[in-house]
């Protein structure tokens, strides 16, 4: 006997806009059972008090959310100078109080010196894992785990606004960029201490911010269709976008269906004009059907690394 899922099957991404106060998973948990999604993952967590961005990955599309993981991030942040917490941020605890005095000159020189690429080290109250446990767990135990910094790029860092206490400022960096780290060093560069008062992730790859919704807006779709008796797909799923959007800076290597099938059967096989090495999303046939990503072997074939299961969606809704 066939044992019955849990949800249906939903392919695409869709970008969610958090609201503050709740971790990622609770976003992601709250729109899968808006969905009543079989399967589906975010893309790297946002603090609690951080909104914004956060693409959720559902079905096939959970197989290339590494990708997004990997890719640049863009925040717009304020911090308050004068006070450093115990998490960088105002949901932690006000560990240092000081005088600010501060200009605008000695704020744009401390600003520009974290542009390009330098050594972070990760805050305790991260995600991390030390020992099979997020850093934060310790961290809430009053225990200290050694930590390796790690190269970080920030491509820009420009001054918003600067206003008594307040510092806003506009970021584009690399993954693994922790913001409230790079706070905590301003407001120590600065000698007054500061942390974050607000955060917002305000781009993830190219995804572009207009297209993003929020839980509200799927709430409301959801008791349209309900009240409407319709199927809630019908309204639900015009939001998502393509799978292979996850993986859309990937150069793409277009094959003939024949060629395709092998490739979905496991085999690699030569594309006349496919790059000569790296990653490439892979399509088949004139309607370039995204069939997953692959490699360059090193007899110059196109290798398949993740593939996409194709399968009929079923047909019942709740």
């Amino acid at each position: 006997m066939a044992r019955r899922r849990k949800g249906r099957p939903v392919n695409g991404v869709i970008l969610i806009d958090k609201p503050t106060g709740i971790t990622s998973n609770d976003t992601l948990q709250k729109v899968k059972r808006i969905y009543f999604a079989e399967k589906a993952g975010h893309t790297g967590a946002l603090d609690p008090l951080a909104t914004g961005m956060l693409p959720l990955c559902f079905g096939e599309a959970t197989k290339f959310s590494q990708f997004l993981l990997d890719s640049d991030k863009r925040y717009r942040v304020v911090a308050k100078l004068g006070e450093r917490t115990n998490t960088s941020d105002s949901d932690g605890e006000v560990v240092q109080t000081r005088e600010v005095k501060v200009d605008r000159g000695q704020l744009e020189r401390c600003i520009a010196k974290f542009r390009g690429t330098t050594d972070q080290i990760p805050s305790m109250f991260s995600a991390l894992k030390h020992q099979g446990r997020p850093l934060y767990e310790y961290a809430r135990e009053g225990i200290e785990v050694p930590r390796e910094s790690r190269k970080i790029t920030v491509y820009s860092i420009e001054l918003i606004r600067f206003e008594g206490h307040e510092v806003e400022m506009d970021v584009h960096c690399s993954k693994g960029t922790y913001i409230r780290t790079i706070t905590d060093d301003l407001g120590e560069m600065l000698g007054c201490g500061a942390h974050v008062t607000y955060l917002r992730r305000t781009g993830v790859s190219n995804y572009k911010y207009e297209n993003m919704v929020t839980i509200e807006h799927l709430e409301a779709l959801l008791e349209k269709a309900h009240r409407e008796e319709i199927a809630p797909r019908e309204l639900l799923d015009p939001l998502l976008m393509p799978m292979d959007s996850a993986v859309q800076d990937l150069p793409e290597v277009n094959m003939i269906p024949e060629l395709a099938d092998h490739v979905l059967h496991g085999q690699p096989v030569q594309v006349f004009g496919a790059p000569q090495d790296g990653i490439v999303r892979m399509t088949s046939g004139e309607e370039r059907l995204f069939i997953g990503v692959g490699h360059i072997d090193n007899d110059g074939r196109v290798a398949p690394k993740r593939l996409v299961v194709f399968r009929d969606e079923v047909e019942e809704d709740k």
